[in-house]
């Protein structure tokens, strides 16, 4: 217990994690200590074992009389399944085993994260109304209780003020909230749900400038402070600035940083990052790439749309691009998300504009009209510029069908400025283009020339085909980028800085990458490079696998969601609340699929590729350090690679078109 404790005391939490591990199986711990078992053990990677303990304790402290206790572990397991996993049924089960033990004449804290957990799970399920009711529970107890609680009750209850149409207040409510994570007076855990569930809402409502304000203070409170997914989805967030600043190489790396970083936690939810990747493939012109990320979210039982309709329209198949965008509005897959606006305006309006662009292109100018009408109010009534733009870009597609091209060209020429304002070089471009068009229909053939010039140098930008915009002027270095081994030593001038640099695996596998810009290297092949024996990749493939793809606690994990999944059913059915019922088959359906892929005839474990894993595992490790001793001599350098390595299964080198990247290896 002292090991663990002064592990906790250092953020050392996987050293705290294995010394907790050791005290339970010595049987050191008793309630308070499970307790800070589960917090450490969702800090160290392990959301499972957190959920698991959350449970054991729950169980323990309902023996023991010790009601309140057990309601608080009870809401606990609730948190982390709402939060980690966004299923729902068993949210409401939990909710239940905790309500039932729970004094409703007392104030405590686990009163107040009762109310906060019934908040998101009444926001999630589109019961908006019971949603405030728990919102102002959760801020007035809290207050008195535990301001973590109402932190977090207070973004739950701006978000609900801005959906109903009164952004204003809305904004200052997310502002108050943010303020109180700011202080620094939070958990770490409840700060960052604060700041990330702040940013989120501000996506959705498109403020884009915010989000970005907020995205830039979450990340610097995030370089010391953050555990368990919060790095992770802070990386989301990050990406989600880049893309909308057309950096979309910077974007897809640090999207692909957060895959790897949120996989031990999110289930499901791992299709938004993924659904991010799809959208930043697809202004980087990489279709195949695009499609492959959004199936992969699809298959998460994600919603991957409007995604995977413009997909289909970029190749072409436009009839059924309006199939799939008609389906996901009139028939929006239940998924809950908080990264997401609820089912209303805010969530239909990306989806509206892209069936705009769709019905455009079939001249379906019904369908078209009514999108962009619906757009418009939507654009009003919450007033963001973004929004706004995108309204005016939408009418101006209808128009340039209708023939009315100047109606048209004056509408794309709005919607130019106001993106441009915004900062959005994409959807900038896009609407150069549809205004080059409306010019042209006006005979005005060097404007239209001009505009499509533009357009085009905008989309090259942020594909990474050509340099981006130069930046101030930089004296002349005399030596180029070299990156070169002297027997064990690396000679490396960056920018014209000098430095030198052990030998290690990493400085090898580093040196292949800058050699080849933009190839993908999978890490069985760095491996065998830097191997002197050929058959070394062969070895490796043949050295077994790295065990079941779920092991047996997640087994256990899913199917005792099952159980609790299909007596929310039942429970649905007996109300006749068929929208309830649905969702919880849907999240039933989904965990059935995930135990089939992992569960193979005879109920024989599915093995995972080991060799990779380990290649993978051991490469991103070498890379990283060698980065870092990098930083150290040359701290420019170190931050290049930051941005521009990206690591996994495939590694690959991807240099930022404004800084100076070609090497001499």
């Amino acid at each position: 217990m002292e090991r663990a404790r002064d592990a906790t005391g250092r953020g050392a939490w996987t050293d705290a994690y294995d010394a907790y591990c050791a005290a339970r199986e010595a049987g050191e711990l008793g309630p308070a200590e499970l307790a800070d078992l589960a917090a450490v053990a969702y800090a160290a990677g392990h959301l499972d074992v957190a959920i698991e303990t959350w449970e054991r304790l729950h169980g323990e402290l309902a023996g023991l009389g010790e009601d309140n206790g057990a309601a608080g572990a009870a809401v606990r397991v609730a948190m982390h399944l709402l939060f980690d996993t966004a299923l729902m049924a068993p949210v409401r089960g939990w909710l239940r085993r905790a309500e039932r033990l729970l004094d409703p004449g007392s104030a405590t804290p686990a009163h107040a994260w009762f109310a906060v957990v019934s908040t998101f799970e009444r926001l999630l399920s589109g019961d908006l109304a019971a949603a405030r009711h728990w919102a102002g529970r959760a801020v007035e107890t809290g207050s008195h209780t535990d301001p973590a609680a109402a932190a977090v009750g207070r973004v739950a209850q701006a978000r609900l003020v801005i959906l109903d149409g009164d952004v204003e207040r809305g904004l200052a409510l997310l502002d108050d909230a943010g303020a109180a994570a700011m202080a620094g007076d939070l958990d770490p855990l409840s700060t960052g749900v604060v700041y990330c569930e702040l940013v989120c809402a501000l996506q959705g409502l498109a403020q884009y400038d915010l989000a970005e304000q907020w995205t830039e203070a979450m990340e610097r409170w995030a370089r010391t402070n953050a555990i368990g997914s919060l790095h992770g989805r802070c990386r989301v967030h990050r990406a989600e600035i880049l893309r909308l600043r057309g950096r979309c190489a910077d974007a897809e790396q640090q999207v692909l940083l957060a895959c790897d970083e949120l996989r031990p936690y999110v289930r499901r939810e791992l299709g938004w990052p993924l659904t991010e990747l799809g959208r930043i493939r697809l202004r980087r012109g990489d279709m195949t790439g695009a499609e492959e990320a959004l199936l992969a979210a699809h298959r998460l039982g994600w919603e991957a749309e409007p995604g995977l309709s413009l997909v289909r329209l970029a190749h072409g198949d436009a009839d059924t691009a309006a199939a799939t965008i008609r389906e996901a509005l009139t028939r929006p897959l239940p998924v809950p998300s908080k990264e997401l606006p609820p089912a209303t305006g805010l969530r239909r309006a990306p989806l509206l504009s892209a069936q705009v662009k769709i019905a455009t292109e079939r001249a379906d100018l019904e369908t078209a009209r009514a999108a962009a009408h619906e757009l418009d109010e939507v654009a009003v009534r919450f007033a963001s510029n973004a929004l706004g733009a995108s309204a005016l870009q939408a009418r101006g597609e209808v128009l340039l069908v209708e023939g009315d091209a100047a109606g048209a060209s004056a509408l794309f020429a709005d919607a130019v400025r106001a993106w441009s304002e915004i900062g959005a070089p994409y959807e900038t471009a896009e609407c150069r283009l549809r205004l080059a068009e409306a010019q042209h229909d006006l005979g005005r053939t060097r404007t239209a020339l001009l505009e499509k010039e533009a357009a085009h140098a905008a989309f090259e930008r942020i594909a990474g085909r050509t340099p981006g915009p130069v930046g101030p002027s930089r004296p002349a270095t005399t030596e180029p980028n070299t990156f070169v081994r002297q027997a064990d030593y690396w000679t490396v001038v960056f920018d014209g800085r000098r430095a030198t640099v052990r030998d290690s695996k990493g400085m090898h596998h580093l040196a292949r990458l800058l050699a080849a810009p933009g190839r993908e290297f999978h890490v069985l092949d760095l491996v065998a490079a830097d191997s002197d024996d050929p058959t070394a990749t062969g070895r490796l493939l043949r050295a077994g696998d790295a065990g079941p793809l779920l092991d047996d606690r997640a087994k256990r994990m899913y199917r005792r969601r099952l159980t609790e999944i299909e007596d929310d059913i039942a429970e649905a059915r007996r109300d006749n609340d068929l929208a309830r019922q649905g969702q919880a088959e849907f999240e039933r359906d989904f965990l059935i699929g995930e135990l089939a892929r992992a569960v193979g005839l005879g109920g024989r474990d599915r093995r995972a590729g080991a060799a990779s894993e380990r290649a993978r595992a051991a490469v991103t490790q070498a890379l990283r350090k060698a980065i870092g001793h990098l930083r150290g001599a040359c701290p420019p350098l170190g931050d290049h690679l930051d941005r521009t390595v990206r690591t996994g299964t495939y590694c690959a080198y991807f240099p930022d078109p404004r800084v100076p990247s070609t090497w001499s290896t």
